[in-house]
């Protein structure tokens, strides 16, 4: 990244945190995909808190990313399973931040298993935490009763177009590991599972390239709207994947069981928009099937009379190219960081918040002036 790009950026979360810095900022402890950007964000986040620790999400690292990051944080190994225990997620959070404030800034909600009572336990105190995702998001939901503030930025209006040109990055890198076998995508039917904001960008994109698609989503309202749009839709997810030879997940919460392996139409490409541990039961059909690389982040699975292709091992295809969704990722960044803004300055209820409407006009109108002058 250009030196002057990665001033602009700065100065654009400059922007968005004045008068917040304070002699005493709570600690912070953040979960991130450490994209080649990131480190600029997280020098924002370090000027409104002590950044304790940085958790990259283990399959969207960018080498010289982590290192840029290493030389200034604590940058820790990520592992799902030790959040889901309580004593492990505390004995953590006490060995980066004993006794301090904190925010939590979580990708996919890794801290909600253990919330409760790291809220509890914690020597310090739990200010709240800050979720970026839809399958995170949905994870702090299942707290009736949240032991602290979340701020989700998931269902903002500023993040309708990362996630919109994350659908069209989803296509593209799907699109180029079907070719790298010298196949393509057109006269494959193509099956979208989920129809949200990541699910219709995925869809819209897909047909824009002339590709037959197939829509199932659970919510019978979701399947109103894709057929308003034009696309064809099926009522279970055993008809929608007849015929299908791309199958894409989008759902953000388990779109393929092992039982829906079966019915993937052989030699059919799957690929997904988020990691494989949210979207697939990949781990449970290991058994039953022949794993064989068959290039570059595509697996064939087969046993006899079956087989099938699995695009970078069921995980999102589109990090392989870098996952990039140009200056539109820092409009989501900015409200992350005007989220913990108010959580440091300001008592919060235990429960789920949003920022202001006025907060995120303003966030947008600056983006526009620093990114494009168009205000």
């Amino acid at each position: 990244m250009e030196d002057f790009e990665r001033t602009r950026i700065s100065d654009y979360f400059a922007q968005t945190i004045t008068g917040t810095a304070s002699e005493s900022k709570p600690g912070s402890v953040a979960i991130t995909h450490l994209l080649p950007e990131r480190p600029i964000f997280l020098e924002a986040l370090a000027r409104i808190t002590e950044l304790r620790a940085v958790l990259p999400k283990p399959k969207s690292i960018d080498i010289s990313a982590r290192d840029e990051v290493s030389e200034r944080w604590h940058c820790d190994r990520l592992d799902r399973m030790a959040f889901v225990s309580p004593d492990k997620a505390l004995a953590y959070l006490e060995s980066r931040a004993p006794g301090e404030q904190l925010v939590l800034l979580d990708v996919g909600g890794y801290f909600a298993p253990a919330l409760p009572q790291l809220c509890d336990r914690f020597s310090g105190r739990i200010l709240g935490v800050v979720e970026d995702t839809e399958n995170g998001h949905r994870r702090y939901l299942e707290h009736d009763k949240p032991p602290c503030p979340i701020y989700s930025v998931a269902r903002s209006p500023l993040k309708t177009p990362e996630d919109f040109l994350v659908g069209q990055s989803v296509v593209f890198s799907t699109e180029a590991l079907i070719r790298s076998r010298g196949d393509i995508l057109y006269g494959r039917g193509a099956t979208v599972i989920g129809f949200g904001k990541l699910g219709s960008s995925v869809a819209h994109m897909l047909h824009a390239r002339n590709v037959r698609v197939t829509v199932y989503d659970s919510d019978p309202i979701k399947l109103t709207h894709a057929l308003s749009q034009g696309f064809h839709t099926a009522p279970t997810l055993h008809e929608a994947l007849r015929g299908a030879g791309i199958v894409i997940g989008a759902t953000g919460n388990l779109a393929l069981r092992r039982s829906d392996f079966e019915r993937i139409p052989n030699g059919a490409y799957i690929a997904s928009v988020t990691s494989s541990d949210d979207e697939m039961e990949l781990a449970a059909i290991q058994a039953a099937y022949t794993r064989e690389e068959t290039g570059p982040s595509v697996v064939r699975y087969s046993r006899t009379g079956h087989y099938f292709y699995v695009l970078n091992d069921g995980n999102a295809v589109n990090f392989l190219h870098g996952a990039s969704v140009g200056t539109f990722i820092f409009l989501v960044q900015a409200e992350i960081l005007a989220a913990v803004a108010l959580l440091a300055e300001h008592e919060h209820e235990a429960g789920h918040h949003e920022l202001p409407s006025n907060l995120r006009e303003s966030i947008a109108a600056d983006w526009l002036a620093h990114f494009t002058g168009a205000l």
